[in-house]
């Protein structure tokens, strides 16, 4: 797959600087001896391989994303962000690279199986994101959000296996993997939403938005998207 020659400027020449989070958020995103691994550096390598640019990414807390990216130092936001109607006021959004389902994880030994049992019940998740968003369409509950620092979901975990919460919700393939590894937890029920999740571009830089665009339906055309998805997600239907 050769490199594309189109005209859009970045903040750094030859650099795409790209604000996300150290969080684990595996399959999507995680750190590992110091490389970024997981579905979305992949398809950013592959995306910045295209369009001859070196990904570069910032660690920032997840609420400064984008009062981050409208300092102008930065070119995208691309870190698990679901494209919003909030979030569209503060970047432009590329096409979906990926539609994604929210979960919710409980302890073993919990009751709670569906969306019913949460009532009463203490639902943490990350805060101002469309997971707690969730919980206006579950019975009477507490909300417990957590800010997002980059251990946010290890704190979290440390809450439901503590009994401080009663359940977690958030984004399916990280709840899975949270289970895979604790067999303390189990995923309760997953609730398909299906969110497009988009990457985040500085607003006004349109020659960098259609480059974007361009390429994630170039790896989809040429069957890479699918490749790639198949090696961090095999156990979900590709969405394209």
């Amino acid at each position: 797959m050769g490199q594309l020659t189109m005209d859009f400027t970045t903040v750094r020449p030859g650099q795409l600087s790209i604000i996300a989070s150290d969080f684990d958020a595996r399959p999507m995103s995680y750190l590992q001896e110091g490389q970024r691994l997981g579905y979305e550096p992949a398809v950013a390598r592959a995306v910045c391989d295209i369009l001859g640019l070196e990904p570069l990414w910032f660690n920032l807390p997840m609420q400064n994303f984008y009062s981050a990216l409208s300092s102008g130092e930065y070119d995208i936001v691309w870190f698990n962000q679901a494209i919003t109607q909030e979030r569209r006021a503060w970047a432009d959004f590329t096409r979906p690279y990926g539609r994604f389902d929210e979960a919710v994880l409980v302890r073993e030994d919990s009751s709670i199986n569906e969306a019913s049992d949460l009532k009463g019940k203490r639902l943490g998740g990350l805060a101002d994101s469309t997971n707690v968003a969730l919980a206006d369409q579950f019975p009477e509950l507490e909300l417990i959000p957590f800010p997002g620092s980059d251990q946010v979901l290890p704190e979290m975990l440390h809450a439901l296996r503590e009994g401080k919460i009663d359940a977690l919700v958030d984004d399916a393939l990280v709840l899975l993997a949270a289970e895979a590894d604790d067999p303390t937890l189990r995923v309760a029920f997953q609730i398909s939403t299906q969110h497009p999740f988009g990457i985040g571009v500085l607003p006004g830089n349109r020659e960098l938005l259609e480059a974007l665009n361009h390429t994630l339906n170039t790896l989809i055309l040429e069957g890479m998207l699918a490749k790639l998805w198949a090696q961090w997600i095999p156990y979900k239907p590709f969405p394209f």
